[in-house]
């Protein structure tokens, strides 16, 4: 497994990526993403989830923002954005590697603490990120859990 950056080479496959249809309602498409991480381009880590030479998922990671609206200027996070496994590719450790690789980039950059966000809903990736080792912090983002890994 190997992450890519998002060329124009493969941007049009990473369009083409898509989740079941079950979990069309916890994640943005990978349109989405890419359009976010043209508007923030000094926080956004967009990456291709490769296994070989085929495409399985995609990720995006936000690096160093100001969380809390500005309401504490020092509370700075990094974590998973958004995270998409292809439908077909899910169940095969993807996410894991892709988790880790977002808390290795992290690591990289100094810091000690990863962020994911989750919707608290019977079919969600709640058991995914508690099982990785993250732990609710009682904040909400947009309605969705803020979970916390140390680094």
């Amino acid at each position: 497994m190997r992450l890519a950056r998002v060329t124009p080479e493969n941007y049009e496959a990473a369009l083409a990526l898509s989740v079941r249809p079950d979990q069309e309602d916890l994640v943005g498409p990978v349109v989405k993403s890419l359009a976010e991480a043209y508007v923030f381009p000094d926080n956004a880590w967009p990456r291709l989830i490769y296994d070989g030479d085929s495409l399985v998922g995609f990720l995006m990671a936000f690096l160093d923002i100001r969380w809390n609206s500005g309401r504490d200027p020092d509370d700075r996070r990094s974590g998973l954005w958004r995270l998409n496994i292809a439908a077909d590719a899910q169940g095969r450790g993807y996410g894991r590697f892709a988790v880790a690789a977002v808390c290795q980039e992290i690591r990289v950059r100094g810091g000690t603490r990863a962020y994911a966000t989750w919707k608290p809903r019977a079919g969600g990736p709640e058991a995914f990120y508690l099982k990785l080792g993250f732990r609710p912090t009682g904040e909400q983002s947009g309605g969705e859990t803020v979970g916390m890994l140390d680094l």
